[in-house]
């Protein structure tokens, strides 16, 4: 068996082990704002419910590992104490997935994971609408348990209101565990869908993702392209040429004869399968080669 020392075992490795071992991990999409009045949307992972009476959330973003920086949540907290937790389903997990790419701060993640923001009843950062239960909180108070890489901050949220999307609910009017369809994080780029298991989500890439809100108005308000779909779009660093697109489309028959006819449900629906392929680029480059 191998056994490891805490003391002894860097901090990196530690976390791997940790986040390895517990799960699958609820996870806290936390919408916040700056002093500026800027959102800030990320997802956290240590995170769960504490209590009912009065309701209570906790969740930690951690200090980053490379250099022990502050997560943008956790600087937004300290200045305005409100957050709102956001369930994530798997309707919407390739979009919370891209939400966690390190932009630079002041960068509104809701549009570049093309989530939409929904104001709050009771507090001042914005709701995701796409979510199916929405919390709105109060930060009862911030317990800083270290100032070095991996330390966490345990953010102790109070539940002022509670939203939560009817379609969900079973005859009883409680939240039906499979219509709500939630998903948890586990170790390395693993999640798992609560009624169905585990599936893999890559981490969003080293460098920043174009975002969703770079993707075309077209293609963004396609009806055939879920949330996921754009997410996986949006997640890429740099698009291909039109030139590259419209090589890589005169190769196939069947690609070529939708482009001609410019038949835009058809061509959204071959990306579709595509990205369900997990060959991004090859989407994009059928995408492209419509314009």
């Amino acid at each position: 068996m191998l056994s490891i020392d805490s003391k002894e075992s860097p901090s990196g490795a530690l976390y791997r082990y940790l986040s390895g071992a517990v799960g699958p991990r609820p996870i806290a999409f936390a919408s916040t704002l700056d002093a500026e009045g800027r959102p800030n949307l990320a997802p956290f992972s240590f995170f769960n419910v504490f209590s009912a009476n009065p309701p209570i959330l906790v969740f930690s973003p951690v200090r980053r590992g490379k250099d022990g920086s502050l997560k943008h949540t956790f600087l937004n907290l300290k200045v305005i104490e409100e957050c709102v937790i956001n369930i994530v389903d798997y309707k919407m997990v390739q979009q919370m997935s891209l939400s966690s790419t390190d932009y630079a701060e002041g960068v509104n993640e809701f549009e570049k994971s093309g989530l939409t923001m929904q104001p709050s009843d009771l507090v001042k950062p914005f709701r995701v609408a796409e979510s199916p239960v929405q919390f709105e909180c109060k930060v009862n108070e911030i317990i800083e348990l270290g100032d070095e890489g991996g330390a966490g901050n345990l953010v102790i949220c109070e539940i002022l209101k509670t939203h939560i999307k009817e379609e969900i609910l079973d005859e009883d009017g409680y939240i039906d565990q499979v219509k709500i369809d939630q998903v948890a994080r586990m170790g390395g780029n693993w999640y798992t869908r609560a009624k169905d298991g585990m599936f893999e989500v890559p981490k969003p890439i080293a460098n920043l993702g174009i975002g969703v809100d770079a993707i075309p108005k077209e293609i963004r308000e396609s009806s055939i392209l879920t949330g996921n779909d754009l997410g996986k779009l949006g997640n890429i660093e740099e698009l291909p040429t039109i030139e590259e697109a419209r090589s890589y489309v005169s190769e196939d028959d069947l690609f070529t004869e939708i482009i001609a006819a410019r038949e835009k449900e058809a061509i959204h629906k071959q990306a579709q399968l595509l990205l369900n392929e997990e060959r991004v680029i090859e989407a994009w480059k059928l995408l492209l080669a419509n314009y």
